[in-house]
């Protein structure tokens, strides 16, 4: 759920001619060096043997050899995107039935969002809170964190920010301290993803696992990483709180106090007895999603037929007409569609690499290169390789199907659970999504708080330290159990 923007501009510099380009042409570009390698890298082929775990057929180490080559062209780069979503050789699902999911999921949030319902439990808590402002910190990064882990809680922040920095402020804390607990509560939600559709999910059906596979050692990632920056952002709250001048934007402070306190309204959106039934609702509905892939096998098409059914029976708990119900869905799946046709872009590099037979020839390198490794080295090797390449495609769904048909195969020959490869994966790029001046999620967020970028880069670096060394522990721990 990340969208792109162009990195801020300098006046009169190179960056006020150059746009960062999208997700979209990152991925298209990729297409068509990965065609003209099929030019240049030999054919090969590794025998294949069936894996009962994963119920279906995986490289076996060892027996590659060389194949007659197949070198893509002109026609198969521009069929690549739209032979991505029909593609069914190296997944569970095609990525039209993600893709589809990915819709219908997007039309459940709109219309739930729609609702109020979200907004309002939020408010009606930093309001009980009043007096007690330091707690709002831990519980309102807990209810962040929650929609990070449960949907991948990203756009949905942004209207937050003109709630809570005036809150915080009006506590004696600053707009970083509101900014922080939205953005890192969110961001630890996201990087310690368990059920997160936009990620988890999307990568263990790129990686041909179950998304409940490995579950538990990202909810310990998620419980402690939470603790972690809560923590972090507590203790510079209470600097500012005793002392404004420690503040890192308190050379804007009385400008802050007249945008944010100047007009502040006391009007709270009312939290009735049928927004709190939608909440519950939302809540059970993934958790249903839960039981149904880890019990019932359900996949793609049983778990949009979920979400489209909770869709139905909250917009009439809600007493929408026919017509608000669906122009809602409609907008929220729309709010997806780049999502959407990202994975089918990106699933298409897959499909030119595999009918240029060199994604085998591929993997026969990188085997030579892990080979030897312990799986402790191995995995920590790919979270760098995901931090690395998640800077050049930010789009965590975008950047799932992208290296998990490369990267979980690799898992088999190390001896280590694909899931962990998953794992190291989503915590690359959730760490990277935290600073990266591609997403609108960080500018929007910040330029919203009036906390400038390069300020919130040098405050956030000690924690983004600390957190890599932290997911490096619990991979290599992975790794060993």
């Amino acid at each position: 759920m990340t969208i792109q923007t162009a990195p801020e501009t300098n006046k009169g510099g190179f960056l006020t001619r150059f746009k960062f380009p999208s997700a979209y042409t990152i991925l298209f570009g990729l297409i068509i060096v990965v065609a003209a390698l099929t030019w240049i890298v030999p054919a090969g082929q590794y025998d294949r043997a069936m894996n009962q775990e994963l119920g279906k057929k995986v490289p076996v180490a060892g027996t590659y050899q060389p194949a007659e080559g197949n070198p893509q062209g002109i026609v198969d780069v521009l069929l690549a995107p739209i032979d991505g979503f029909y593609d069914h050789q190296s997944y569970e699902a095609a990525a039209i039935d993600v893709s589809l999911f990915v819709l219908i999921i997007g039309g459940f949030l709109g219309l739930v969002t729609k609702t109020g319902a979200i907004d309002a439990g939020i408010e009606r808590i930093t309001a009980r809170l009043k007096g007690r402002e330091e707690l709002m910190i831990p519980i309102l990064m807990a209810l962040f964190a929650a929609g990070g882990t449960v949907y991948g809680m990203a756009e949905e922040s942004l209207p937050f920010y003109s709630l809570l920095v005036p809150v915080m402020m009006a506590a004696r804390f600053d707009p970083l301290v509101a900014a922080a607990t939205i953005l890192l509560g969110a961001g630890i939600g996201t990087l310690g993803s368990t059920i997160n559709p936009f990620a988890t999910v999307i990568a263990a059906n790129a990686a041909g696992i179950p998304f409940t596979d490995g579950i538990w050692l990202r909810v310990a990632i998620l419980l402690i990483g939470w603790i972690i920056c809560v923590a972090y952002v507590m203790r510079y709250a209470r600097k500012v709180r005793q002392d404004q001048s420690q503040s890192i934007v308190y050379d804007k402070y009385e400008d802050n106090q007249q945008h944010f306190l100047g007009n502040q309204s006391d009007e709270l959106l009312e939290f009735t007895p049928r927004r709190k039934i939608i909440l519950l609702i939302f809540a059970l509905s993934f958790a249903t999603m839960i039981y149904g892939v880890s019990v019932s096998g359900w996949w793609m098409a049983e778990i949009s037929a979920l979400f489209l059914t909770s869709t139905i029976i909250i917009g009439l708990i809600a007493g929408m007409s026919e017509e608000e119900l669906t122009t809602s869905f409609i907008d929220g799946a729309r709010d997806l569609l780049g999502v959407a046709l990202i994975i089918g872009i990106a699933r298409g590099i897959v499909v030119v690499m595999d009918r240029g037979m060199i994604t085998d020839t591929i993997l026969n390198a990188a085997e030579h290169i892990v080979s030897g490794l312990s799986s402790v080295i191995f995995i920590n090797v790919m979270y760098w390789l995901e931090l690395l390449l998640s800077f050049l495609v930010p789009s965590s769904s975008g950047l799932a199907v992208l290296s998990m048909p490369i990267m979980a195969p690799l898992a088999d020959f190390a001896g280590v659970g694909r899931e962990l490869v998953v794992t190291a994966y989503q915590s690359a790029s959730g760490i990277v999504n935290l600073v990266t001046p591609t997403s609108a999620v960080v500018m929007g967020g910040l330029a919203i708080a009036r906390v400038p970028y390069v300020s919130w880069v040098k405050w956030v670096a000690p924690l983004l330290g600390i957190l890599c060394l932290f997911l490096m522990a619990m991979i290599s721990i992975g790794a060993i159990i």
